[in-house]
């Protein structure tokens, strides 16, 4: 690295940093670009999986965004045709090149600074990845799609038409969302909370997960939730569908209510496997 992650730590706790003079807030500029630069190239991400396959925030890096926006100013910036945009100088949407080997189709997608797309990734308009956001080789983004900020996506996933992947940036040690390898997130799928997706996982059209969110699984005859220091994390391989389950206060019940609740209802084998190869044309 041109820098140590200490000097960049001290810049960021300087509160006195903007009233500092020009030389420390170049230096300042200096280490954040360095660092969002690393993470383009995804020499390194805002969250890390350790050999027993939990994964946690690197504080440090979710530092260095935050960093660029106590720097940046608001400015103008250009988009073209009837838009207009103004933002923090130091966030302008990334460009990319043939080399890449990333496409962005034509139709009003945004990948902000700060983010890596791996060789292989498909944009479909219009979609919005944010800063901080890993997404892995092969993947999909389909029209509508959120990728929110130091969210991490994995090899081979397809997010589907309107799925919502919710990003955190603070608290600096908050784990964002997690989608493992080989994922498929269905249509208007909503995933926030720093819930964590395990490879092969399918989830269904329409679900919800947070970390308050109990999900049954028929399976395994069990459920799983998060807590207050552990996200929720849908198995490897679980196919979750919506579902619902009753109220059981008198009135509630007297009503006919009942609430929204993922269930899992198998876990992948070859027939699911079949009807997500579809995708693959389409590349």
């Amino acid at each position: 690295m041109a820098f140590t992650i200490a000097e960049l730590e001290a810049r960021f706790a300087d509160p006195h940093l903007l009233d500092s003079g020009a030389p420390l807030v170049h230096d300042a500029q200096h280490l954040f670009d360095h660092a969002l630069a690393l993470l383009e190239r995804g020499d390194i991400r805002a969250a890390q999986r350790d050999a027993d396959g939990t994964w946690h925030a690197v504080p440090w890096v979710k530092r260095a965004i935050l960093l660029g926006f106590r720097l940046g100013r608001v400015v103008e910036m250009p988009a073209g045709g009837a838009f207009s945009f103004l933002d923090k100088h130091t966030f302008p949407a990334r460009e990319f090149r043939p080399e890449h080997q990333v496409r962005v189709v034509p139709g009003g997608s945004t990948v902000r600074r700060g983010a890596y797309l791996a060789p292989g990734v498909v944009c479909m308009p219009p979609m919005y990845i944010n800063v901080g956001a890993h997404v892995g080789r092969g993947t999909m983004v389909d029209s509508h799609a959120l990728v929110g900020s130091c969210a991490q996506i994995g090899e081979r996933v397809h997010l589907s038409a309107a799925a919502q992947i919710g990003g955190v940036l603070e608290p600096i040690n908050a784990s964002p969302v997690i989608i493992e390898d080989d994922v498929t997130v269905g249509g208007n799928c909503g995933v926030y909370e720093g819930t964590v997706v395990r490879s092969r996982a399918v989830l269904g059209a329409g679900v919800i997960l947070t970390r308050g969110t109990p999900v049954y699984d028929l399976v395994r005859e069990t459920v799983h939730r998060g807590s207050a220091d552990r996200p929720l994390e849908i198995p490897e391989g679980a196919v979750v569908v919506p579902g619902a389950r009753r109220v059981t206060s008198a009135w509630g019940e007297g009503q006919g209510l009942s609430l929204q609740t993922p269930v899992i209802v198998k876990y992948r084998d070859d027939k699911t496997d079949a009807a997500t190869a579809l995708e693959a044309w389409l590349r």
